[in-house]
Formats: C-alpha cells, structure tokens, sequence
C-alpha cells in the first residue's frame, strides 16, 4: 500500500506542474482532463501526507522518550502517543477505503443497457421487465432515470433499452447486475402451459464525462433519418432520428426517442463516449491480478449471473448462491435483501485478497 501511495503523490505532484505549463494551459481538453485527475488523487494525497506527519511525530516522541525526563512529561508523552497512534489507525483505514476502486466510483451516474437475448418475444417482455424493476427500485432511492434510446417491439417489450440513472448510491448499489439473466415461465402465447426459458443481457456502465475521454469529430460519422416505432409504424414526419458511428473502434449508437435532433444526438454522444471508455477499461481489467477478478465473478457479461424462476416464485443468485422465494417482490423494485447479500459478498471477498 505503501507503494501506491508514494506512485499516486509522484503523479499528483507531476500534474501540479503540468497544470502549471503553458503548454497544458492553452489546451482546454488536456487542461480539464489534468485537473480532474488531480482532484481524483487530492484526498489520497493528503491522508498519505498526514499519515507521514503523524508517524514522524510518534518516531519523535519515541526518541524524546528513551532520555530521562520528569514522570509528569513521562505520563504527557505517552497519553500524546496513545492519541497519535489512534489517530494514525484511522487515516490508515481512510486510507485503505480510498484506494478501493468501488469507493471513488460511489456517487458517480450510470448508464444501463438491458438487450432481449434468447427466447424471442417472451425474451423481449421479459428485458421490459426488468427495465420495469430497475425503475421502480430507483423511483424507491430517489434517483432520476432518464431514458436514452430504446427498440421496442410490437408486444410492449423491448429488443434494447438504454437509460441512465443519476444519484447518490447508484453504482454501489447496481454495479454486480452486468450478465445474463434468465427467465423460467409460461408465456401468455403457449397454449399447452409448457415454462419456457428466456433470457435478457443487463450491462451497468460508470457515465462517462467529457473530460474522462477526447473524441474527435474527425473519427465521427453521423446520419440522421425518420424515426420509426414498433412494428415500424412512422412516428415522426421529421428526420431526428441519429445514428452516430465511431469509426476507429466500430461503435455505433441509434438514439430516435426525443423528437428533437439535437436532443437524439447529446444522448448518443453520451451513450458513445461511455461505450468507449468501457472498452478502455475492459483492456485494463485484462492486465489486473487473478485475486482482484475473481472477486465476483469472472465479471464477463456473457456469465449467467441470476435466474427468476415464475413457478417457484424463486429468484437465485447464481454467484454467491443467494435464493429468495419473493419473485413477485423482486420484480416491483424490492431488490435490498438481494443487493445487500451481493454487497456483503464482495466484501468478505476484498477483505481476503487485502489480507
């Protein structure tokens, strides 16, 4: 730990004096990114330093110690010592919470993205289903989702729906729901009464901000067209539907929603530029230690993560073998009990690897 925090102080003290060039200074992009960086590593910075403060005070009380003194300066050095050492156990457990990852990523938004995956329309209704839960359980905490771009279907599910969700909490609370979750029940279409099993593909990603990622305007391609609904019934006379597409990576993000052009491409862009520091992080995780991924899950989005079962009124956790028969709760936004067991979980799992 120690190491780190001496690389993160070499870093900060580098983008202190990058900050201060003209050559920083007269590039607004690289100047935003600089000072966002530097405001990321302030409180890690400066519990290090005063954790280095602290341990230079008890190393001198210790020394002033060994000399003879009076009992009376005897007794106030070591009740000093005492309220040092009980100060510096809580900057080191401060510390330690900053440099988690899941703690700086606490109160920023998310972008959700909920795609129908094996099943048809049963998989469709059920992606709307779980659009439906996510909502609820945010309208409960107190979050705002906006939706961002959808494909509906002629039956009232979705193909794809993207929508983001902004508040205090929110990462925290619904970072493990990336994978595959599936669906055992009768279909209202299945005449004979037989469960059929679908499945919807869940995707949580930290918004990104403009200072988090450059794209130029040049790797770009947009095309505009009439934005059309379910079934394909024209819904707009205008053309404000937006395509964009990211050319380096491939990317591509339709936004047809609002009926405002300007307002379809804000919401791609945002919708792009998260997509693709996604993809920047996932290069990251690939050189990160085997104790570190295996922490919950393998955090691959093709892993079956929870399976709601209708005729048992079950709902399992796949990873950590966590089983509520409250199926009907569950899909009304009741999701505590299970997020607190996923969140115990992780916990009890980066304690092991901290160890």
């Amino acid at each position: 730990m120690i190491e780190q925090l001496k690389k993160i102080e070499k870093r900060y003290e580098e983008l202190e004096l990058l900050l201060g060039s003209p050559e920083v200074l007269s590039d607004k992009s690289l100047c935003n990114r600089y000072a966002k960086e530097l405001s990321d590593l302030k409180d890690a910075v400066s519990l290090y330093r005063e954790q280095k403060k602290i341990e230079s005070e008890i190393n001198g009380l210790l020394h002033l110690l060994q000399e003879k003194h009076e009992p009376g300066f005897v007794e106030l050095a070591k009740s000093e010592l005492l309220d040092l050492r009980s100060r510096l156990a809580q900057i080191e457990r401060k510390i330690k919470d900053e440099l988690t990852v899941e703690d700086k990523d606490a109160n920023k938004d998310i972008i959700v993205e909920i795609r129908q995956g094996t099943g048809g329309l049963e998989a469709a209704l059920f992606a709307a289903d779980l659009y439906r839960m996510y909502s609820k359980y945010a309208a409960q905490k107190g979050w705002l989702v906006e939706a961002m771009t959808s494909h509906p279907t002629e039956v009232g599910g979705f193909k794809e729906v993207v929508f983001s969700v902004q508040g205090k909490g929110a990462y925290p609370h619904l970072k493990f729901e990336s994978g595959v979750h599936r669906v055992q029940r009768v279909p209202t279409t299945e005449a004979q009464g037989r469960i059929h099993t679908s499945t919807a593909t869940v995707t949580v990603l930290i918004e990104a901000e403009e200072v988090d990622l450059v794209i130029e305007q040049k790797d770009l391609k947009l095309d505009t067209y009439r934005a059309s609904g379910a079934g394909g019934q024209s819904v707009q006379k205008t053309e404000s539907a937006v395509r964009i597409t990211h050319l380096p990576s491939g990317l591509v993000v339709t936004c047809q929603d609002e009926r405002s052009q300007l307002k379809n491409k804000s919401k791609a862009m945002r919708i792009l530029r998260t997509r693709l520091l996604d993809l920047k992080k996932q290069e990251e995780v690939k050189k990160i230690t085997e104790e570190r991924r295996s922490q919950m899950g393998s955090g691959d989005r093709s892993e079956k993560i929870r399976t709601y079962n209708f005729p048992d009124r079950r709902v399992t956790d796949h990873r950590i073998n966590f089983t509520v028969h409250r199926l009907e709760a569950i899909l009304e936004g009741d999701l505590d009990e299970l997020f607190d067991a996923l969140l115990k979980a992780s916990q009890e799992k980066t304690k092991e690897v901290l160890r």
